[in-house]
């Protein structure tokens, strides 16, 4: 896994965007992502549909080698952690979480995070039901009213972005996309698709593959 980085000027602060999918906050030490939807391959595969049930093993070693790199005091989680019921995704992330003993684990609550919260005590993860400050951003996993006075780091969107080429070859790459008032970041697991409607107010695109990241 190539990790590539680049830095950004972001409501006073500088985020380090990278092309696997999160966002390292140098200053407070928190690396940042969102939509990782543990439990939608073992949901999807009890109902019938044949997803290899290596998705989430390839999602967890992603992040694991993110959290080895930045080597961060938190984790923070902006929504859809699970997608679904308890079931055996959920008890693989679970064992997997006891390598980092010291890493504190947030989660601002998405759509999808339907569990109880015994599941979330016993998983060590503090719960945030609907947003979090940490100045001079908020975290929130889909933002409808916008605040005036906030920025929104947030998820849920799956952003992606059409590149048109010669010939009419074009490629559709998931990004990060910034606004006055947001920075809304990718799905961090590779089992999403892509929603390629900008928002009108996006002001920059940064697109990434496995070997880059640019601005668009």
């Amino acid at each position: 896994m190539t990790i590539v980085t680049k830095d950004i000027a972001c409501n006073g602060e500088v985020l380090t965007l990278t092309n696997q999918r999160v966002v390292f906050w140098e200053r407070t030490q928190i690396l940042i992502l969102s939509d990782l939807h543990i439990g939608k391959v073992a949901h999807f595969r009890k109902n019938g549909i044949p997803i290899p049930s290596d998705v989430l093993q390839k999602d967890l070693l992603r992040l694991e080698e993110l959290i080895k790199h930045f080597n961060p005091k938190t984790l923070l989680l902006v929504g859809d952690l699970f997608h679904a019921e308890l079931n055996s995704d959920v008890l693989q992330f679970k064992n997997w979480t006891h390598q980092f003993p010291n890493l504190k684990l947030i989660l601002v609550k998405g759509n999808h995070d339907r569990q109880n919260f015994e599941l979330y005590d016993n998983l060590n993860i503090e719960i945030i039901s609907n947003k979090l400050d940490v100045f001079p951003f908020t975290f929130m996993h889909d933002v409808k009213d916008n605040d005036e006075n906030s920025f929104y780091i947030s998820g849920h969107m799956h952003p992606g972005v059409i590149i048109k080429g010669k010939a009419k070859q074009r490629i559709t790459l998931p990004c990060y996309q910034v606004t006055k008032k947001q920075l809304i970041l990718p799905a961090f697991s590779l089992f999403t698709g892509l929603n390629t409607h900008n928002p009108t107010d996006v002001i920059d695109i940064y697109a990434f593959s496995e070997s880059n990241i640019f601005k668009i």
